[in-house]
């Protein structure tokens, strides 16, 4: 499985990335999952973050990373990748957080490649109508697991790649985000749930808003 660190050098190749102090979120345990989150200000593009996760003796790994490009007029952006039980899962998800629309045609021939990968149902959710159609959900044996790394990396350099003005209206730009951030925290999920259950309704809502998506 690729790692986060290679993720992030993606970005470094045209940003700079500032840490942001995260220390009151180290070492973090949550139903015998184990947390590490690190979050970054990022000149020119956002907000980063990364959240590794391990658990059950080191079966169960889980990564994320999380683009919040409130200086660069492109979409919210949330890779996730699991590994347990000998299965690999990956999803990246964009959501419309733009103010002028675009179309990212050139990641559609990108995502035909590797339409040979075996698709995992998103389910339905209330974000829906706000993911663009390039996002992306697989899940394979982990002897597929080379080729989920070519993708990933592929999808965020193409990402990164798309052309974007840079945000005039911020404030527009920052209600975009937090449409879809107090979405997860009013509507729940999987990680918000445990988050919300381990340190608290308010503390969760704190790490949402500071450190996971800068808004």
């Amino acid at each position: 499985m690729i790692k986060l660190n290679e993720l992030l050098d993606i970005i470094k190749e045209n940003y700079f990335l500032t840490p942001i102090n995260t220390s009151a979120y180290h070492n973090l345990k949550v139903k015998g999952m184990k947390f590490d989150i690190k979050a970054f200000k990022v000149e020119g593009l956002g907000h980063v973050s990364i959240m590794r996760a391990k658990g059950l003796f080191g079966l169960m790994k889980m990564d994320t990373l999380i683009i919040n490009p409130l200086e660069l007029d492109l979409p919210l952006y949330s890779y996730d990748r699991f590994l347990a039980m000998g299965n690999d899962t990956l999803i990246v998800e964009m959501y419309d957080t733009m103010i002028e629309k675009n179309t990212f045609e050139s990641m559609d021939s990108l995502i035909s490649k590797y339409n040979h990968l075996p698709k995992r149902d998103a389910g339905k959710h209330w974000y829906d109508d706000i993911k663009l159609l390039q996002s992306i959900s697989f899940k394979g044996k982990k002897d597929i697991s080379s080729e989920f790394d070519d993708l990933a990396i592929e999808h965020l350099k193409n990402f990164l790649d798309t052309t974007a003005n840079n945000v005039t209206d911020s404030n527009t730009k920052k209600a975009l985000s937090l449409r879809y951030v107090n979405g997860l925290l009013e509507n729940g999920g999987p990680s918000t749930d445990v988050f919300t259950k381990r340190i608290g309704k308010v503390a969760t809502e704190e790490l949402y808003h500071k450190v996971l998506f800068g808004v």
